[in-house]
């Protein structure tokens, strides 16, 4: 049986096991019950009632957080030698093609994000092996692949995240940090399901929002009244 201490278990104590609380309370507590001794991640997790079996049901996409992830995200541009120049006037941490493909054919990965011309998609198609699984193949969906690289870069460091539902139909994704005041936890948690809500298939059918947990690193989840939501 796995030790708890007095710290977690006080901790704990604080989020009712079978309370719904609004988005508001969700964000002022998740401050209070992060044990971290650093800036932790304060994550959303969004069940929803879709098949993601269903091609048409697969919910993907992208929000501009208002108050960004409180993260600088790492972004490497693959483009021609044109766009080069805007590119890195824009932010890109690493800007070229042939060496990176070349790296990231090694095994390197060491980015947050991934963007590239769609003059070059044909190059980096044989990367998806590498890139898939960890969510970095440019995508037009995702605001990925794009000839405005300047502009893509931009909202990528201002705060653009990609989310993507997973196998079990739920969606993870960062709205901020505990040191967030709980205002921005809330504004960039709703500005996440807005953007949801609003990617709701016609197809599916019955409760949209199933479940919506938050919570930071190593923190208990706290549940969220999802009736606060048109779905």
């Amino acid at each position: 049986m796995a030790f708890i201490s007095k710290k977690r278990k006080k901790i704990a104590s604080k989020v009712e096991i079978n309370k719904m609380y609004s988005l508001k309370e969700a964000s002022s507590l998740v401050k209070e019950v992060t044990t971290c001794k650093f800036d932790a991640s304060v994550d959303l997790h969004i069940r929803l009632g879709v098949d993601p079996k269903k091609a048409d049901q697969a919910i993907r996409g992208t929000v501009t957080l208002p108050h960004g992830t409180g993260k600088t995200k790492t972004v490497l541009v693959l483009c021609t030698p044109d766009k080069e120049a805007d590119a890195k006037a824009a932010g890109a941490d690493f800007v070229g093609l042939d060496e990176y493909v070349t790296k990231i054919e090694g095994g390197w990965v060491d980015v947050d994000v991934i963007i590239a011309t769609p003059s070059v998609m044909p190059k980096i198609g044989k990367l998806g092996k590498v890139l898939g699984p960890r969510n970095l193949m440019p995508n037009p969906k995702t605001g990925t692949v794009s000839n405005d690289v300047a502009g893509a870069v931009n909202e990528v460091k201002k705060g653009k995240i990609a989310f993507k539902i997973d196998k079990n139909a739920i969606i993870h994704a960062s709205v901020g940090r505990v040191s967030f005041s709980a205002d921005k936890i809330a504004e960039n948690s709703q500005e996440l399901l807005n953007i949801i809500i609003k990617s709701k298939p016609s197809t599916a059918k019955g409760i949209y929002l199933k479940g919506i947990s938050m919570a930071s690193t190593m923190s208990p989840g706290i549940a969220i009244d999802t009736k606060g939501f048109i779905h």
